[in-house]
């Protein structure tokens, strides 16, 4: 596995899974269970798409953002303040979250 970003974590735990680019509610019908969540912040109408997620990657946000407190809510893990993630990944890519380190890698 190679490290591809690094942010700050906000939310403890380890996910794999295949990266799906997010820019709002109208990505919710390809969504699919389990699927990384990759967005530039998240907003209260991807609610229902955070819930099936195992975990969330954003470009920007900090401890307090909405994704932040969301998947600590949820139990997922999250990074956020990536800078780039939206740029740098690409749907479909086997990603390892780590929401306590805050790093993103290749697998």
């Amino acid at each position: 596995m190679k490290k591809i970003l690094s942010g700050l974590g906000t939310s403890p735990g380890q996910a794999r899974g295949k990266v799906r680019i997010v820019s709002g509610p109208q990505d919710e019908p390809r969504f699919q269970e389990g699927e990384i969540l990759v967005t530039r912040i998240t907003d209260p109408t991807m609610v229902l798409m955070m819930n099936r997620a195992a975990a969330i990657v954003c470009d920007i946000g900090g401890m307090t953002s909405h994704p932040s407190i969301l998947s600590r809510e949820m139990g997922i893990p999250c990074v956020v303040a990536t800078k780039n993630a939206t740029k740098k990944l690409k749907d479909g890519q086997e990603i390892s979250v780590d929401g306590k380190t805050g790093e993103v890698l290749l697998v």
